[in-house]
């Protein structure tokens, strides 16, 4: 779900400070019970760091926010985002990361290598205070050290799902050109192979 910013919201990211500013206002939109329950979200940059987007990829439980490489990079591959800030909260206030999310970031920086979109922090937020795994030296630990290297079958698996990712945006691509032409969204699914909210959210674009 794209998050929708204000223009003094769309800014050139400078620091984890910055991030945090931003977040913590979209957190805070949130009712209370939904801000008792785990956000992951990412943020597309071009290549001078300007926000391009914040989606939110899933919304999970008070524990948990389960997140699939597919999902995080299928927007940042269509709006054409060249680097990537990954958020999320923890309702507990407590931001310190988990093993879960030192795992899901180690995932998410190797698709983003194969793809050629940079992961350059993963934060950690609450209502108050925040945590950023690019200032505290804990991202180039899981970048540099073999500990998190995936073996040779998860290594086959990433690239198996970065190949999915771009099948994804060229389905979409002719969905386009398909739309362009007249085509209803039945045809478009039948054709393409896009899903029916995909289809849908498709607008004729003049001069195609």
């Amino acid at each position: 779900m794209d998050v929708k910013l204000t223009k003094t919201q769309k800014i050139k990211l400078t620091s984890s400070a910055d991030i945090y500013k931003i977040m913590q206002q979209v957190l805070l939109r949130e009712n209370k019970i939904d801000r008792n329950k785990e956000h992951f979200w990412t943020i597309g940059l071009d290549n001078a760091n300007r926000i391009l987007y914040i989606e939110l990829i899933s919304l999970g439980t008070t524990t948990s926010a389960p997140v699939e490489p597919m999902q995080v990079f299928r927007v940042a591959v269509l709006k054409a985002a060249v680097q990537m800030v990954l958020v999320h909260n923890h309702p507990s206030g407590e931001v310190k990361p988990s093993k879960e999310d030192i795992n899901i970031t180690d995932r998410l920086i190797q698709v983003g290598n194969i793809i050629g979109i940079k992961v350059l922090d993963h934060l950690i937020i609450g209502e108050k205070t925040y945590n950023s795994l690019g200032d505290t030296g804990e991202l180039a630990k899981i970048e540099e050290s073999t500990r998190y290297m995936p073996n040779y079958k998860q290594q086959a698996e990433l690239k198996k799902e970065a190949k999915e990712i771009g099948k994804q945006e060229e389905k979409i691509k002719l969905a386009q050109q398909l739309k362009n032409k007249g085509f209803t969204v039945n045809q478009l699914i039948e054709l393409t192979g896009v899903t029916e909210a995909q289809a849908k959210k498709l607008r004729i674009k003049k001069n195609s």
